[in-house]
């Protein structure tokens, strides 16, 4: 039986006081926004970071050449499409990895704007790889992790968009960090499209949820940026369920579950798609900085395969790209 939660409806039924989609047409971008539209509508994404880049005490560790090839080799029989984190220790070779091994899409991100060798990186990625790299993402979680504010978001478009004027940009924040906060509507006024993360596993009521309503949940908060928010292409970055700790409600079985119900009910347009999150295992990420208090210790276990690439059980039910 579906349950439907007080909560849950109430959140849907609130309105920011500016609640009126901001609108971006930028004739330089439209080329690049096209084959990512493309890619949303005719692909299937998956958030990557490579397995040998760990950060431990805030130091990242150099991943290779040919363990990310390895990575991407494992990944492309189900997938076309990468959204990465970062343009530094390694990442910024996934591009061209990415279009060898026949990738049609990356959305580039660059975890800290202000570091100018990361913009820089990400730049000559583009520029080496244009027909491939479709977008940007300055920063994830910047403003909700407290690492940052909205206008520092908009100074690095500035920046960025000086730079490189034909390049789609976007910046990534939880779906209500979008929604309640009035300082995100100068900002989405600068984007050409959303990256946004949508997690119902955070959400109290999800132990108790079916299916259904987890995968409902994102559908909707993804309508309600569309129709309050802004209204070019919406990418959901982040979404899904751990398969650990079991104690707090994450099975293998629950995150298989999960994708097959979002499938089902949130076919990718030009409009609105998702990622799968995350491509690979993280054990680091327990030990790593969180902009949530506490101990995460569902934070390492958020791939679709193991940190040794082992697939699990979702990915019998993810169809193969032929």
């Amino acid at each position: 039986m579906r349950i439907i939660l007080a909560a849950f409806i109430a959140f849907f039924l609130a309105s920011p006081a500016w609640a009126e989609p901001v609108c971006v047409t930028r004739e330089e971008a439209a080329p690049a926004l096209s084959l990512l539209s493309d890619a949303m509508t005719g692909g299937r994404f998956a958030a990557y970071q490579p397995v040998e880049l760990a950060v431990w005490d805030g130091n990242p560790v150099q991943a290779s050449e040919i363990s990310i090839r390895e990575d991407l080799r494992t990944l492309r029989p189900w997938f076309d499409g990468l959204v990465t984190y970062g343009s530094h220790s390694g990442a910024e070779l996934i591009p061209g990895i990415a279009k060898e091994l026949g990738f049609r899409a990356v959305v580039m991100g660059i975890w800290n704007p202000d570091d100018d060798r990361e913009v820089e990186n990400a730049l000559a990625a583009w520029k080496n790889h244009p027909d491939i790299v479709v977008g940007v993402s300055l920063g994830n979680e910047i403003v909700f992790g407290r690492r940052g504010t909205w206008e520092g978001y908009a100074r690095a478009i500035g920046k960025f968009r000086d730079r490189a004027p034909s390049l789609p940009l976007t910046v990534t924040e939880p779906f209500a960090t979008f929604l309640d906060d009035p300082e995100a509507k100068p900002v989405l006024a600068k984007l050409d499209f959303m990256a946004v993360n949508i997690h119902p596993v955070f959400e109290p009521w999800f132990k108790d949820a079916p299916p259904f309503n987890w995968a409902d949940f994102v559908v909707q908060a993804g309508r309600r940026l569309a129709a309050e928010a802004f209204c070019g292409p919406i990418l959901v970055k982040e979404t899904g369920v751990p398969t650990a700790p079991a104690e707090e409600g994450f099975t293998p079985e629950r995150q298989r579950d999960f994708y097959v119900e979002l499938a089902r009910q949130l076919p990718p347009s030009r409009h609105l798609a998702f990622a799968y999150f995350s491509a690979f295992d993280a054990p680091w990420r327990v030990y790593d900085e969180s902009a949530v208090a506490g101990h995460h210790p569902e934070e390492a276990h958020w791939g679709l395969f193991t940190e040794k690439r082992e697939p699990k059980p979702v990915m019998e039910v993810v169809p193969r790209l032929d």
